[in-house]
């Protein structure tokens, strides 16, 4: 293999010499490396880089070559004054001429007379002298950035030196760029995983409130992020009864949304059989015990609304009471509750209240109290308990009343609720 000629045995000519000063040459590269460090986009960045390396040394010439591991190919990213092949160009590495040897060694190649380069191969008609740098990271060869010029040994010792130290800048910012990208396609598919999550979600929400006379029941959910772990249920009993579910899976995101849609299939698939609130508790926490992993669990509150009888029977599994107002204020439910599901095996005490005409009852999630404002108060459930008073309150109004509270802070949990009227 031959070595490359020195630059040495060449003569630079006067006018070349003069041009390459040390100042001018360094803010030249303290330009191009700012242009450079700026760009995230890969086409964007490669084809300003051959574009102001080949204006600023008056080259005929510049490319770069990204090395296509997957292929074991070399790929014509950018090129600028080459007539002969075209961007997205592909050749192997043996048929790269000198680009071909830095990307196979790992060295800079000058040639100061390509007639004299055993490895260079023409591509415009008028090269005279060119160099090849290789661009690399952590000592891996990602590609070669070749510059060819008109003149015979056109490029300065000082070039050479510049062109190398902006072959550098140009690798860390096209890793950099490559990165990005990556990080970008992965965002994308992510956000629409969540989309189509958030959409599947929402499926899976009551689509119609329960026709229960003498009732008005309505529910509403908030999530924090784009898919969340509250959920809320309406479930068909016999005798014109009805199943109220709100729950609250341990955690955010996906991984409760996941749980929170296998807790209520389980749900749905004991509730027909089991009418005790506190039975079908204890029947869904020795399932969430064998399914779930260590660590997460699930509040619930589950009632059973029995409109003939004005009635709702209901047992907590660690969930926050609900809030009840007759009409002449807040009653202050002293009830029983066990642990949430999933934590240890556990008896759910069953609880009563009669609501004759005019009473309320508020199921809620724990988002709703502790919901922040921008000064890091939490609404707390003595608002919740105003919200509830309110002579024409609504579901619609309570949650819209707590994300008024917490302004343009973003919630940090999911709020859920479902209001009873008498």
């Amino acid at each position: 293999m031959s070595a490359s000629p020195s630059p040495s045995n060449f003569r630079v000519p006067a006018h070349r010499r003069v041009r390459g000063g040390t100042v001018q040459g360094l803010l030249k590269l303290q330009r191009a490396s700012q242009r450079i460090a700026s760009t995230l986009d890969l086409d964007q960045l490669i084809d300003k880089t051959v574009g102001d390396v080949a204006r600023w040394f008056g080259c005929n010439e510049a490319n770069i070559y990204l090395h296509d591991e997957g292929e074991g190919e070399m790929v014509l990213a950018a090129v600028h004054g080459c007539r002969l092949h075209s961007k997205g160009h592909r050749l192997y590495l043996d048929q790269l001429g000198m680009s071909g040897w830095v990307a196979q060694t790992g060295q800079m190649r000058y040639a100061p007379d390509v007639r004299l380069d055993p490895y260079y191969v023409a591509c415009e008609p008028l090269t005279r002298s060119e160099v090849d740098i290789p661009l690399k990271i952590n000592g891996r060869v990602i590609g070669v950035f070749s510059v060819e010029h008109h003149e015979l040994n056109a490029f300065t010792p000082e070039d050479l030196r510049l062109l190398r130290a902006l072959g550098d800048h140009i690798a860390v910012a096209i890793n950099n760029a490559r990165r990005f990208r990556v990080e970008q396609v992965r965002s994308q598919r992510m956000s629409q995983d969540a989309d189509e999550a958030r959409l599947i979600q929402q499926a899976l929400l009551p689509k119609a409130s329960p026709y229960a006379p003498g009732f008005e029941v309505t529910g509403l959910s908030a999530p924090a992020r784009a898919v969340g772990g509250d959920w809320y249920d309406y479930l068909p009993l016999p005798e014109g009864r009805h199943g109220l579910v709100l729950a609250d899976v341990s955690g955010k995101g996906t991984a409760a949304a996941l749980l929170m849609s296998a807790t209520r299939a389980m749900m749905r698939s004991l509730a027909e059989h089991h009418t005790c609130p506190g039975e079908m508790l204890g029947r869904l926490n020795d399932a969430v015990l064998n399914d779930f992993p260590t660590g997460r669990f699930v509040t619930m509150l589950y009632g059973i609304l029995d409109p003939a009888a004005r009635t709702l029977h209901f047992a907590s599994a660690g969930h926050p009471m609900p809030l009840i107002t007759h009409g002449d204020g807040e009653v202050h439910l002293q009830a029983e509750s066990g642990l949430p599901l999933g934590v240890a095996g556990n008896v759910y005490p069953v609880n009563t209240i009669h609501l004759p005409r005019g009473s309320r009852v508020l199921l809620y999630s724990d988002g709703m109290t502790e919901m922040l404002n921008a000064a890091g108060e939490e609404f707390g459930r003595e608002r919740l308990r105003d919200q509830l008073l309110e002579p024409g309150a609504t579901a619609d109004g309570i949650l819209a009343g707590v994300q008024h509270f917490a302004g343009a802070r973003a919630p940090a949990d999911d709020a859920t609720l479902i209001l009873i009227k008498a």
